[in-house]
C-alpha cells in the first residue's frame, strides 16, 4: 500500500484527468488507488509534490533529474539578441 497524508480528493493529472475519490484515514493518510498508481508508475517512497489550487489537492510526483536527460534535444537555441548582448 502507498500512503501520503493530508488529502480528501486525489487528483491526477496525466494525458487526460481522472478523478478518484478516497477516505482521509484519522491519521491524515489516504490509500493512492492502483489504478493510479501503475499509471503514474509511483514506487513507495516515492517523492510527490503537495500544492494546494483553492480548494483541492495536487499530487505531482518528483522525477528524478535524471529523468529529464535529453527532453530538450532538438530545440532551436538560435534566439534573437538585443545589440548590446552580442
Amino acid at each position: 500500500m502507498t500512503y501520503v497524508s493530508i488529502i480528501d480528493i486525489l487528483t491526477v493529472k496525466h494525458y487526460r484527468k481522472s478523478m478518484t475519490t478516497v477516505i482521509l484515514s484519522p491519521k491524515y493518510q489516504v490509500v493512492i488507488p492502483k489504478e493510479v498508481r501503475e499509471k503514474l508508475k509511483l514506487k513507495p517512497g516515492q517523492k510527490l509534490q503537495i500544492i494546494n489550487v483553492g480548494d483541492r489537492i495536487e499530487f505531482v510526483p518528483i522525477q528524478d533529474i535524471k529523468q529529464a536527460r535529453g527532453f530538450l534535444k532538438g530545440i532551436d537555441t538560435n534566439i534573437e539578441r538585443e545589440g548590446d548582448r552580442e
